[in-house]
């Protein structure tokens, strides 16, 4: 099938959507991507997405951003839905009785329907009354409220007879998938429908959630959190790859002039294959110092389980947590690796990490550290600091700092918080980086290239 007119640019701008939200889909996939549209035509849209996928998805965590952005530039249809047209529902209930009886059957079609007319009836704000209107999720799903209709859909399912007091829990759980599928359903139609008042470009950079990798770690949600603690084992596997090969990399010594011209007799005298003096050095040891208060603790606890996933790469890792106190939580990490969402919860009740008022207290904290575990400290040895250097008002103890600078082969501050807000209100992260190298961190796909470039060889 022929390409229809426009539909070029129409890919090229859903390309360049894709790239502004760090998916680096170059020249060669759009070219992939317009020949998978040449082959598949445009009968059946979501054979068409699929297609797309194929060509333009690369990583893993990257589906959610795609599927947003192909929804916005390639939309099921435009305006109104044909049902708000022909059919609206009266009122708020009435609406809610037929989104019941929807989830009760699991009716994916009807679902699709419910979601714009939703939308139509309860997100409109401003539209048609000025260049600030649009269609809200967010005050669709508030004035609708799905969640709370799960008890009247299970007595629905009870009467039909697809459920009984035996199996209600398992019921339950797939009433809220059932639930939360419905609300993606009106956060995708509110998307489509405001990027038709106020510009798909303008909805493709400020409403499509990024990918994991690419959330701030402090404003993430548990959600998102829990999204991005599962990708742990395949980022280590690939940081670790990138660690070998550096490692290999940094062994190779200077050239040894003899070896190679006496390998040069086998071509001629030309000295086709360098030889040279290997070196080799001990495998480094890394400490990880982490604040494990409010918001920060999350980056944390992210940070100690990726690192913790490279044991292997290094000689020895030891991992110290402290919110106003320090205490060591190495074999914390070790047995959390296998229920990393309740690490925070372990550490903050089983190590004394919290001795006053529950407020980071860095100054006491990095006191404490070099009072009790110094010694841990060496000329192999390079140690990671995690947090935000928000002292609370507190004394920063910068000669404690100073202490395991003399004595780490490398100090690196990992830093949450974007660089403007540095120095901003009782951050003292301006001092630490006088003494420390400190780098901007704020998500996952900031720290694996920090991981690489930072952590010894």
């Amino acid at each position: 099938m022929t390409a229809a007119p426009g539909l070029t640019g129409r890919l090229a701008e859903f390309v360049r959507a894709l790239r502004a939200q760090g998916i680096p889909a170059g020249p060669g996939e759009t070219a992939d991507a317009a020949a998978a549209l040449e082959v598949l035509g445009l009968d059946d849209r979501e054979l068409v997405r699929e297609g797309l996928a194929a060509a333009l998805v690369r990583r893993g965590g990257q589906r959610s951003v795609f599927d947003a952005a192909f929804d916005l530039y390639f939309p099921a249809g435009i305006g109104a839905p044909e049902l708000a047209r022909e059919n609206p529902p009266q009122d708020r209930e009435e609406l809610r009785e037929a989104l019941a009886a929807a989830l009760a059957e699991g009716d994916d079609q009807a679902l699709d329907q419910l979601a714009g007319l939703a939308v139509e009836l309860l997100g409109q704000y401003g539209v048609g009354t000025g260049p600030g209107g649009g269609y809200s999720a967010h005050q669709t799903l508030d004035r609708l409220q799905p969640q709370t209709l799960i008890a009247q859909v299970l007595a629905a399912m009870r009467a039909s007879g697809t459920s009984d007091e035996f199996t209600d829990r398992l019921t339950r759980d797939e009433i809220r998938r059932r639930v939360e599928g419905f609300r993606g359903r009106v956060r995708t139609e509110a998307r489509r429908r405001a990027a038709e008042v106020r510009g798909r470009e303008r909805i493709a950079k400020h409403a499509i959630a990024p990918a994991a990798d690419r959330v701030d770690f402090l404003l993430a949600s548990r959600t998102q959190l829990a999204e991005l603690r599962r990708t742990i084992q395949p980022l280590s596997r690939k940081l670790a790859t990138r660690l070998a090969a550096r490692r290999k990399r940094t062994t190779r010594g200077q050239i040894d002039l003899r070896r190679t011209l006496r390998r040069s007799l086998s071509t001629g005298g030309v000295p086709l294959r360098p030889a040279y003096r290997h070196r080799r050095p001990g495998r480094p040891e890394i400490i990880l110092l982490c604040d494990l208060s409010g918001s920060v603790a999350g980056f944390a606890n992210f940070t100690m389980l990726l690192v913790q996933a490279l044991r292997d790469q290094f000689s020895k890792i030891r991992v110290f947590g402290f919110v106003d106190s320090t205490d060591e939580v190495t074999h914390l990490v070790d047995t959390g690796a296998a229920d990393p969402e309740q690490l925070g919860a372990r550490m903050l009740s089983e190590a004394a990490v919290v001795r006053w008022d529950g407020h980071s207290d860095y100054g006491r904290a990095l006191g404490q550290f070099t009072s009790h575990w110094l010694d841990a400290v060496g000329p192999r040895t390079s140690v990671l600091i995690l947090g935000d250097a928000r002292t609370n008002g507190g004394d920063p103890n910068l000669d404690a700092v100073r202490a395991i600078r003399s004595r780490a082969r490398h100090v690196h501050w990992l830093n949450p918080e974007r660089r403007s807000l540095w120095g901003t209100g009782d951050s003292a992260a301006p001092d630490y980086a006088e003494l420390v190298e400190m780098h901007e961190c704020r998500n996952a796909q900031q720290l694996g290239v920090l991981v690489t470039r930072l952590l010894p060889t």
